[in-house]
């Protein structure tokens, strides 16, 4: 499909670490959107912020699984 950004799929070591951080930390909602930022940027991701905002926000009320957690970073993700 022409256009279609590939992210590449996290190690789940990677993920589940950053899981637990997300869901055992007592961030809020910014902050936790910080730490997913800092994830994506750390792996040469840039990312919306209000979109990492509403990811995390989904991450949060579902206590997603790493598949979950893959597919969420995918859809804020982008390339730099």
């Amino acid at each position: 499909m022409a256009g279609e950004r590939k992210v590449e799929k996290f190690p789940a070591r990677e993920l589940a670490g950053l899981r637990t951080e997300l869901l055992q930390s007592g961030m809020d909602s910014w902050q936790a959107a910080a730490l997913v930022t800092a994830f994506l940027s750390g792996r040469g991701y840039g990312a919306d912020p209000d979109m990492v905002r509403q990811a995390v926000l989904r991450l949060e009320g579902n206590q997603c699984s790493i598949e979950c957690m893959q597919q969420e970073l995918e859809r804020v993700a982008w390339v730099m």
